[in-house]
């Protein structure tokens, strides 16, 4: 029985990986990722004033792993471009999201639970390009598993790790906003997904691509739902990262991002004990100014 179970998951593992990504899967992919430019600030008054601008955000948003991996590889960078399909219909869906009469294809795709049936086939779409790219990498570098891991973690994450280049296309400048320097989960996840393949690929993980496919896919579509269903932009790796990091790099990752971003609001909060916080500097300068008008008041009486 324990045989015909594990030849009927390897059955539809391997059934799963060869579901064509075009056009449903490709589609739900260009959905969610001119979405997430939608809610861009000032993306919308972008589309109205520059559509061409907004054409090409929308177009690194749908294909910038593609560019990222060519450019890795030495390809040209818009060799994807050459894909009409791919291209209109990304072009169609850009579209229909910011021109769309009275927003209806927008408001459709926005209903949550139509957005989270799209959510769930981009990460199909998302672990099959980091797979591809791994395979592709490893045909130019045969033992070169930096290459392959990199090629696959820039095809996973998209147009996140060239987010500042985006940004520039729209007229906004914000250095601060690095990827690389506060990783998202789809970003973490491409990064650990490309090192499962790489070790896949060179045959040092015991599993055949397709199970490791269909499991990781498994787990990508569902913490991606559940994030986005609950609106958490929290990540299932930091439980596991403020245990480890602190053992490797001496520092809890996570915690110091937390200060970074909140260490104001907490020092108003519990009333700035520190000595050096701005809530007991500006306690000290009020004391010494009461103190200072005290003895004016007194001098005048002495007067």
């Amino acid at each position: 029985m324990e045989l015909l179970s594990a030849l009927s998951l390897g059955e539809l593992a391997l059934s799963f990986s060869r579901v064509p990504l075009f056009p449903v899967f490709d589609l739900s992919y260009f959905i969610v990722s001119i979405l997430y430019l939608k809610y861009e600030p000032g993306a919308v008054e972008l589309a109205r004033r520059h559509p061409v601008a907004s054409w090409l955000c929308a177009m690194l948003h749908c294909f910038g792993s593609y560019i990222l991996a060519d450019l890795l590889l030495g390809e040209p960078l818009i060799d994807y471009f050459s894909n009409n399909s791919s291209v209109l219909l990304a072009s169609a869906v850009w579209y229909l999201i910011f021109f769309c009469p009275l927003d209806l294809f927008y408001k459709c795709v926005c209903f949550l639970p139509v957005k989270l049936i799209f959510v769930a086939m981009k990460e199909v779409v998302r672990v099959r390009k980091i797979a591809v790219g791994i395979h592709h990498a490893h045909h130019h570098y045969h033992h070169g598993w930096f290459v392959m891991i990199a090629t696959g973690w820039v095809k996973g994450s998209g147009v996140a790790l060239m987010s500042n280049f985006e940004q520039l296309l729209r007229g906004v400048w914000k250095p601060e906003a690095n990827e690389i320097m506060h990783m998202s989960f789809p970003t973490k996840a491409s990064l650990y997904g490309a090192i499962l393949f790489t070790l896949q690929q060179t045959r040092w993980l015991p599993v055949s691509k397709a199970s490791l496919i269909f499991i990781f896919t498994m787990f990508m579509v569902s913490c991606k739902v559940f994030l986005t269903a609950t609106h958490s932009h929290s990540s299932p790796f930091d439980v596991l990262e403020s245990y480890v990091c602190p053992v490797l790099f001496g520092t809890a990752l996570v915690g110091d991002h937390h200060h970074d971003n909140h260490g104001g609001a907490h020092g108003g909060s519990h009333g700035g004990s520190g000595p050096g916080s701005p809530h007991s500097a500006m306690a000290t300068k009020s004391k010494e100014e009461l103190s200072e008008g005290s003895r004016k008041k007194k001098t005048k009486k002495a007067d």
